[in-house]
């Protein structure tokens, strides 16, 4: 047979249609299959062109003739997307969920190993592609809750120690599990999920956890039972697995704070207040103060130190809280009065541990160092009163200004030492004196005495650094004095008794009181003062430069001149004196020496010695 090509169509034309008819078979056999293809977000309408090659010319004919009829006329053809209905098969949704329902069972079987994650995890990304994201995500809550009920059960029939242990042990495998399950589905997880307002993977997870494990009639109230029992062995001496209750508390916290608040903080909280009330009751009708004193501090370490290594740190401030009330500002008062052995003991036998104590724990409570503060306050008030009352003790000034200081130094070291440099406590103090010593009026000049003994001869061979805190010690107590004018009339008759007759110890010393009384009180109170040690030194100048002008006057009796002005030394009544013949040339000799010198008149008093 001869085969004979038909003249009126062209070889291109030919082609075409071949591939025409070709194409049109895959399609056909490709809609058989149960392939699903991703919808396009965009039509391809206007984005693909017919090349304007010559070799694709040809094509115009068979895809367009009107173009032919019109050569003059040129328009780019579309190739528009195939429309075609994506064929689903029917039960496609349930086979797939069976798959990955499998797989989930298989994970909580702890058979994961031979599960394909790149297989699931593409089943359920096409199970949420195909709009089946609703039967994946009640098939995964229902599958779940299962699997949590059974687990319920298993927890339940665990018996005595072993409770805490089985649930820790399904706590930790449920969380494998739920991350395993959570990477399968996390398409969903970003795209569905979101869209449809449900709970994440996760979160159902811990959520189903709650509600089937925890919230479980028969666990509920034996897990919140196991714990307390436990806090208690531990409370009365008995080594618990802290380990085990960490986990257990977390997983708590991880299902939520309300959990961990309702299931377990609260409920500690009633039980360790009610435990420490009555701890405390047996401690105070047992224990003198310092004594019930190390058991409160004890206990309060015990529950700081249970925080940090099982709790909730949120928890601290509350647990700390309940160890307060019950055994601190409960009993506060019968603390600080307990006899034999409340702060005044404390204060009078020199405590400082027992005192350190009282304030580190007494200043967590409301009203604690207020409380202490009082009682410190009224007993150094007594004690003042009866220092300042008692008229052997006024017999001699300097005991008695000494007993001042030392009573100060000890309640400063007390302060500092025990109640940490509190400035409430300072200032109490301070108070506390000053109300007592104005209480004697001859305080002012006790004081004075005091620096009078100390610069004539208590302080011989002592050093300057000690002097200095002595001169301290001494203003310390003049700030307290009210009458403050009379100690300037006490102190500048006995200085000027001083330098009249030679017995200072020393001039810096003197000097130094005066620049301190100065920095206090101001240049004119010690106007005055100054004055004197400026004579004190002129006369020493000046009679340094007569006996330097007479040579000759090395040999007989020695005479000391004191010149003084006149308004800054205090005023006495002159004194007549008859000198021996040699004593009066001596002074005649002085006199015109100091006169040829000096341009004002002085007021001179004489001391003779023998030469």
């Amino acid at each position: 047979m001869e085969l004979r090509r038909n003249p009126r169509v062209s070889p291109v034309a030919a082609a075409s249609v071949v591939l025409l008819v070709a194409l049109c078979s895959v399609l056909e056999i490709r809609a058989s299959d149960p392939v699903f293809y991703d919808s396009f977000d965009e039509p391809f309408q206007g984005r693909w062109v017919v090349s304007e090659k010559e070799d694709y010319k040809a094509g115009r004919g068979i895809l367009g003739s009107r173009e032919m009829s019109n050569p003059q006329k040129k328009r780019n053809f579309q190739i528009e997307a195939f429309k075609h209905k994506v064929v689903v098969d029917p039960k496609y949704a349930d086979k797939t969920w069976k798959i990955l329902e499998h797989a989930i069972h298989e994970i909580y079987n702890h058979n994961a190993s031979g599960l394909s994650f790149e297989e699931l995890y593409r089943n359920a990304y096409n199970m949420v592609l195909h709009k089946f994201g609703e039967k994946l995500y009640s098939g995964l809550v229902s599958t779940m809750t299962a699997h949590l009920k059974e687990i319920s059960k298993s927890i339940e029939d665990s018996q005595g120690g072993l409770f805490l242990e089985e649930l820790n042990r399904k706590w930790n495998d449920h969380n494998k599990a739920l991350q395993m399950i959570r990477d399968i589905l996390k398409y969903m997880d970003r795209t569905f999920i979101p869209s449809t307002c449900k709970t994440p993977v996760h979160e159902l997870g811990l959520i189903l956890w709650r509600d089937n494990v925890i919230y479980s009639p028969k666990i509920r109230s034996r897990l919140l039972d196991t714990l307390l029992e436990l806090v208690l062995q531990e409370r009365t001496g008995d080594v618990i697995n802290r380990g085990l209750m960490r986990n257990i508390i977390k997983m708590l916290m991880d299902l939520g704070s309300s959990v961990y608040q309702e299931e377990f903080e609260q409920p500690f909280l009633d039980v360790s207040a009610e435990f420490y009330k009555g701890e405390s009751q047996k401690f105070i009708e047992s224990c003198d103060s310092g004594e019930y004193l190390k058991k409160a501090e004890k206990r309060l370490y015990e529950e700081i130190d249970r925080v940090t290594h099982y709790l909730d740190a949120k928890s601290e401030v509350k647990i700390t809280n309940v160890v307060e009330k019950e055994m601190i500002a409960n009993h506060m008062l019968a603390l600080v009065h307990m006899e034999n052995s409340g702060l005044v003991n404390m204060l009078l036998d020199d405590k400082y541990e027992d005192l350190g104590r009282m304030y580190s724990l007494f200043r967590r409570v409301p009203n604690g160092l207020s409380t202490v503060r009082d009682v410190m306050t009224s007993h150094i008030r007594d004690i003042g009163k009866q220092l300042v009352s008692d008229p052997e003790k006024l017999k001699d000034p300097v005991e008695f200004v000494q007993r001042l200081l030392d009573e100060k130094d000890k309640y400063d070291g007390i302060i500092g030492s025990a109640f940490g440099n509190d400035k409430t406590f300072q200032n109490a103090l301070n108070s506390s004196f000053e109300y007592f010593i104005n209480l004697n009026p001859r305080s002012p000049e006790f004081i004075s005495l005091f620096v009078d003994d100390k610069l004539r001869k208590g302080l011989k061979g002592v050093s300057e650094e000690d002097v200095e805190v002595i001169l301290d010690k001494v203003m310390m107590l003049f700030r307290y004095l009210q009458e403050k004018d009379v100690f300037e009339k006490c102190y500048k008759q006995h200085l000027a008794k001083r330098f009249l007759s030679g017995k200072t110890v020393s001039d810096d010393a003197e000097r130094s009181l005066i620049v301190k009384l100065k920095t206090e009180c101001g240049s004119q109170f010690t106007s005055k003062l100054e004055g004197m040690l400026t004579d004190r030194k002129t006369s020493q100048d000046t009679m340094q430069g007569f006996y330097s002008s007479h040579p000759e006057l090395s040999e007989g009796p020695t005479l000391t001149v004191q010149v003084l002005t006149t308004g800054s030394w205090p005023t006495q009544s002159a004194v007549t004196c008859n000198l021996p013949a040699e004593m009066f040339s001596l002074c005649e000799k002085f006199r015109s020496y100091y006169l040829g010198t000096q341009r004002s008149e002085a007021v001179m008093a004489n001391q003779y010695g023998d030469g």
